[in-house]
């Protein structure tokens, strides 16, 4: 019988999400949706040492706002197979340690660190891979080396140990990967790994492959890195006599720097100006502040769409998707097996096109935050109407009012070279021609002011406008580009255009231009 589809999501608490991790997420939460699956969130936090406060919180915030909630697991409701947080589950993983000791799939090792420590520096010194294996294990102190009278007589005195597989010294480790094909291993070049360490918690190993069995999970979609852990899974299923069951694997290539030169860290982000984690981090440990997609002004559509194009890419030249669209174009199939070079320009572009799609009304509701920080108040339908001009020359929130000031503020700087190189000595004169006619303009409308301004320019001057046209908009704006001149001084209103020009041109008239 068919099973029903299940994936999972599980991140460790060990620091914030990085965004390889969300697109781990949403690629399980698009697969599992389009296929009517389950999409479970699973913290592992076998490694206690690792544990970082507020770590799994913010798992948790940041996939709630990208908008890939799970349906079941930790923070978002039980199904039948919780707990889904490792550290609460930790007493059932020891009977399975013990079934494959039991079976002898595993075994007792009772080394210390030092005598591990030896045994790798004699390996590496010989020109052998420092592993403890199928040959070194039998110069090791483990219950395979050990009487039983010996092991049973360490156990009992509570003497610190590990368990460890038993992997067979020469087998062949064949399995396939939806995005990869097939992968042969031979277990000669694997190590006998730890399953249960001596403070009583499983490795990642055990936990991952158990509960991945017990939460009845049939497709594991994880990242690239987890590639070479991949045989020693299949090794359990079968010690296990799990085959049957055992989930097909998808490793999600890497996402790499722009330059496509390695792996995409924090301090790539740092350097060139770019979130690596969906929301702001502050560590706390360090202190040290860390930004997020959310807080940088990313739209969370934005940052789906972003994610979904590193490494996938659909059967047509679509660019923008809707979640649910997404959904229903999906497949792991069309999942590239290389690298993805994270690409800024273009992650600013999908932000830009959902900026775009917002009424103008959402964004000057977006936008009071940033003003109210600025200790600066207008009249709602007013930021409206700056809303729907600014919209189609920036590509953040927070840019309608970085780079259209001057509708909040009289300019007071300008581009001293680019005035000295555009300003005749007729430009001040026609900047006063048009400024008065602006102040008896019975209709303030963007069709009046074009009049105005062809009739003072051409018919009054005998000039070209392209002459006078980057003059009249440093006038009214203190900068050199923006939306359409005539549309933005009609926003911007009588009063406050012709003040700009009363500014700029006692400025002007400082410098000597005429």
């Amino acid at each position: 019988m068919e099973r029903k589809v299940r994936v999972r999501f599980a991140p460790s608490p060990t620091g914030p999400l990085h965004i390889g991790g969300v697109r781990t997420a949403l690629y399980n939460y698009l697969f599992a949706k389009k296929l009517g699956g389950d999409f479970i969130l699973r913290i592992e936090d076998t490694d206690q040492t690792r544990f970082v406060p507020g770590a799994e919180e913010y798992i948790i915030e940041a996939l709630k706002w990208v908008g890939i909630a799970p349906n079941e697991g930790q923070g978002f409701g039980d199904g039948d197979y919780g707990p889904y947080r490792q550290s609460e589950r930790k007493s059932m993983y020891r009977r399975y340690a013990d079934q494959l000791i039991a079976s002898g799939h595993a075994y007792y090792a009772f080394d210390t660190p030092e005598e591990l420590d030896e045994m790798r520096d004699k390996l590496k010194a010989n020109g052998m891979s420092p592993q403890y294996d199928a040959v070194s294990r039998m110069s090791m102190k483990n219950s395979l080396t050990l009487s039983a009278d010996e092991v049973q007589k360490r156990l009992g005195a509570n003497e610190n140990y590990v368990i460890r597989i038993k992997l067979p010294r020469k087998e062949e480790v064949r399995f396939h990967d939806i995005i990869r094909g097939w992968v042969v291993v031979h277990t000669g070049t694997m190590d006998d790994k730890v399953l249960f360490k001596s403070d009583g918690m499983p490795t990642y190993h055990l936990a991952n492959v158990v509960d991945d069995y017990l939460m009845k999970i049939t497709h594991v979609i994880r990242g690239e890195e987890w590639l070479p852990s991949a045989p020693l899974h299949v090794m359990l299923y079968r010690a296990f006599g799990w085959e049957d069951v055992m989930p097909e694997f998808a490793h999600l290539p890497l996402i790499l720097k722009p330059d496509g030169n390695g792996k995409l860290s924090k301090r790539d982000g740092d350097r060139l100006g770019f979130p690596v984690f969906p929301l702001n981090w502050n560590d706390p440990v360090t202190g040290e502040l860390s930004s997020g997609y959310r807080e940088a002004g990313y739209f969370p559509e934005a940052v789906v769409n972003i994610l979904a194009f590193l490494g996938w890419h659909p059967s047509d030249n679509q660019e923008l998707f809707e979640l649910e669209e997404l959904v229903q174009a999906f497949s792991l199939e069309r999942v590239n097996k290389s690298g993805a070079k994270f690409d800024v320009n273009k992650a600013f572009w999908f932000n830009q096109q959902y900026l775009r799609s917002k009424s103008d009304e959402a964004l000057a509701e977006s936008l009071l935050p940033y003003l109210k920080k600025h200790n600066i108040a207008v009249d709602k339908s007013y930021l409206n109407l700056v809303a729907g001009l600014m919209k189609e020359k920036v590509s953040f929130i927070n840019e309608i009012y970085t780079e259209g000031l001057y509708f909040f503020q009289t300019p007071t700087s300008w581009d001293q070279d680019l005035i000295r190189k555009k300003f005749k000595d007729f430009t001040p004169g026609i900047l006063m021609e048009l400024k008065a006619g602006l102040e008896s303009l019975p209709a303030f409308t963007k069709e009046s002011i074009e009049a105005l301004f062809h009739q003072v320019v051409e018919d009054k001057n005998g000039k070209k406008p392209g002459e006078m046209m980057l003059p009249f908009r440093l006038a009214v704006s203190g900068v050199a580009g923006g939306p359409p001149i005539f549309e933005l001084i009609a926003v911007l209103g009588k009063e406050a255009a012709t003040r700009n020009m009363d500014t700029f041109l006692s400025h002007t008239k400082s410098l000597n231009l005429n």
